[in-house]
């Protein structure tokens, strides 16, 4: 299983477990907010990494970067796109 498909099982969990949701969205207020969703997540059984999710969301933001118009340095800038964590925080608010 990839890392996608671990965030996709683990946000389909937080939207139909209520203390789920919590413990992922209480990682916000962390010091270390991507650090404390990594080992709440770990806890519940998923695997995810912080490297990992980094990686993930770089890798998806190159991969979206180089379809826009050629990928060249006429490509749009995308704010947030890369973040992972912020947008499955904003997935299961």
């Amino acid at each position: 299983m990839d890392i996608y498909e671990v965030l996709d099982a683990l946000q389909t969990r937080a939207k139909h477990d209520p203390q789920v949701r919590e413990q992922l969205l209480a990682t916000r207020t962390d010091p270390h907010p991507v650090d404390a969703f990594c080992r709440v997540s770990q806890k519940l059984g998923y695997p995810i990494y912080m490297m990992d999710l980094i990686s993930a969301g770089e890798d998806f933001y190159a991969a979206m970067r180089r379809s826009t118009n050629g990928g060249g340095e006429n490509s749009p800038m995308l704010e947030g796109e890369d973040d992972f964590y912020e947008l499955f925080m904003a997935a299961i608010q």
